[in-house]
């Protein structure tokens, strides 16, 4: 099992339930899921950007991607409604956790100038999304390979019920937000 697992259940949860005062271990939020998601938006012209893109992040999750499609047509952007658009990954339990524990303590590191994330990622119910700008920032991703250089999104969802809580489970847990 993961390494972050097991720092969660001895060191967070308490910490977590002498702040904010839970009387129940139960009661302290805890990380539901994780998406990495990749929009491409030239995949509407070149379909086989999808494939490699498919590839990457299926390296970086250990898991399959799923290919998501447009959910409404868009004129200005030549879009139509059910054309293939970008990949997504949602890692639950173990993965999510070794996903988890390889960002924060390998690619976040790579970054450069790298001074902390933003804590206004936040969508008030203790979500947190964050976007990286390139993917070679994973150790998996070998520079050579790849044909051009894309972001991606990464939503961290948990159980906590305000930003306060999921601000403090994530700071806890080690994700290296800005003073």
């Amino acid at each position: 099992m993961a390494r972050l697992f097991d720092y969660y259940k001895d060191e967070v949860v308490p910490k977590m339930r002498e702040k904010f005062h839970y009387r129940n271990p139960m009661q302290v939020p805890r990380l539901e899921k994780v998406i990495i998601n990749m929009g491409l938006g030239e995949a509407i012209e070149n379909i086989k950007v999808l494939d490699s893109a498919a590839e990457e992040i299926g390296l970086i999750t250990g898991q399959k991607a799923v290919v998501t499609k447009a959910r409404k047509s868009i004129s200005n952007f030549k879009l139509r409604e059910g054309v293939p658009i970008g990949v997504k990954v949602t890692l639950r339990r173990d993965r999510m956790y070794f996903f988890l524990d390889k960002l924060l303590g390998v690619a976040m590191p790579r970054l450069r100038d790298f001074k902390g994330v933003s804590s206004k990622g936040f969508d008030g119910r203790g979500n947190y999304t964050l976007g990286i700008r390139e993917q070679i920032i994973f150790p998996e991703i070998n520079y050579d390979k790849i044909d051009k250089i894309r972001g991606m999104n990464i939503t961290i969802v948990t159980t906590a019920r305000t930003d306060e809580e999921g601000l403090e489970l994530l700071r806890l847990l080690g994700m290296p937000f800005r003073a």
